[in-house]
């Protein structure tokens, strides 16, 4: 009963860090009407916490094995409250970009450390991977719920008040934690790595920027040149650091285990098919069909619904058909239910029963199978000293998909053409780990 507990209040908090990623979306319009902001800014303002989240959850995982994953955990929520603490009282744009960096700090130390605990609870192996069958779904849910509570909160208040629900879980768990989760062991011995930290984050931040702001300016622009180039080079001075430190804060070898790094695509992939799904049809329903944001929450009523269809399936079907055949169904699923979207979902001609529903259902039921088992294949045989690695790596997956890959995908031309590359590239990613051995 107390493993039960344990994993309802740390997947109640990973399902809220994901919630505090996409909450944003419906009221894009809302908030760009409020504070006159342009489409580029409100871009912008729906990277800002991901970027953090993404560009310091390697450094994040570091902190959880040195230090302990419960301690790290107190750490984290202390900052992910204080920046949804702030959020509702910001006055312009600088400082709304202000309390979502602080989030997304606050959560990149959350995620990892909410996973050494989470193997903490569960120390034997089949538990543990039962657990991670059920908690690669909970992003995906995260996500849905963000976008129909927000719609809700719009209808009702204000685009202010969706910070209050981050806010809530993140009180309630540190008033829970001590009772309700197992101590975690530190692991003194482990070096930081700050230099290494440093220039991932920056370089992540950097680059993540410069691909954001394609949507405003061409790429030959000294804009969106400057940034990416900088961060290219800082993640390549990382890369070079990494191979001549002791200790480095992200082992080569951890990557190079093909089996890992399709996993670790795949979870990328459905993020960012999901994330762009929302943000996309967000303004698409309010601002070319002029629906409301309750109207347009309430169409992804649909989308919750086979979503927890299809979580709740997932353990069950990796038990029999196996992690790997369940992620390449999901990835495939997903992939048709992005065509769908891509061909006629965006066309206001085409009634909603038609036109956007069929995708809607298709799309989060292949994205639960594909991320509850790319979690598991994610998480294999790695060490318990190295919990809180691979847990900085797989949420550094499903972070950079909806930052770093969405932005790039919206570069090309027509949000249609978007949705149909991220199904694409899915299609091709499930063929790949089709052929793993």
């Amino acid at each position: 009963m107390r493993h039960r507990h344990a994993f309802v209040l740390l997947g109640s908090v990973q399902t809220t860090l994901i919630f505090t990623l996409t909450a944003i979306a419906v009221p894009l319009p809302q908030i760009g009407r409020e504070l006159d902001l342009e489409r580029h800014d409100l871009v912008l303002l729906s990277a800002a916490y991901g970027l953090a989240f993404a560009g310091l959850l390697l450094f994040g995982g570091r902190l959880a094995d040195r230090y302990g994953g419960r301690r790290a955990l107190v750490a984290g929520l202390a900052l992910f409250a204080a920046g949804s603490a702030t959020a509702p009282f910001a006055p312009g744009l600088e400082a709304l970009l202000a309390a979502r960096f602080a989030q997304g700090t606050g959560a990149a130390l959350v995620a990892p450390a909410a996973m050494a605990v989470l193997r903490a609870a569960f120390p034997s192996p089949t538990a543990y991977g039962k657990a991670m069958a059920t908690w690669g779904g909970l992003s995906v849910l995260g996500a849905t719920a963000g976008n129909l509570l927000a719609g809700v909160i719009l209808s009702l208040l204000s685009w202010r008040w969706t910070f209050v629900v981050p806010l809530a879980v993140a009180a309630g768990a540190l008033a829970l934690t001590r009772r309700l989760l197992p101590p975690t062991a530190p692991n003194p011995g482990r070096a930081l790595d700050l230099p290494g930290a440093l220039l991932a984050a920056a370089g992540t931040a950097l680059a993540s920027y410069g691909l954001v702001l394609t949507d405003a300016r061409p790429w030959s622009s000294g804009g969106v040149l400057v940034p990416l180039l900088g961060g290219a080079a800082l993640l390549t001075a990382f890369l070079y650091s990494e191979r001549r430190v002791r200790d480095p804060l992200l082992p080569t070898r951890f990557l190079l285990d093909r089996r890992r790094a399709l996993a670790l695509a795949s979870i990328a992939l459905s993020a960012c098919g999901t994330s762009m799904t929302f943000i996309v049809l967000s303004l698409h329903l309010q601002q070319t069909r002029d629906w409301s944001p309750l109207q347009t929450s309430a169409a992804f009523v649909p989308f919750a619904f086979a979503l927890l269809a299809s979580g709740r399936a997932t353990g069950p079907l990796i038990v029999r058909y196996g992690a790997r055949a369940l992620t390449t169904a999901g990835l495939g699923t997903a992939a048709a239910g992005l065509a769908l979207l891509a061909s006629t979902g965006l066309d206001a001609h085409i009634p909603y029963a038609y036109g956007l529903l069929p995708g809607l259902v298709l799309l989060p039921a292949g994205t639960a199978a594909a991320f509850g088992g790319a979690a598991v294949l994610a998480t294999q045989d790695v060490p318990q000293q190295q919990i809180g690695l691979a847990g900085g790596v797989m949420n550094s997956a499903m972070e950079l998909g909806p930052t770093v890959l969405f932005a790039l995908l919206l570069t090309l031309d027509g949000d249609a053409w978007s949705l149909a590359a991220a199904g694409a590239a899915l299609a091709v990613t499930a063929l790949l780990n089709h052929r793993t051995d």
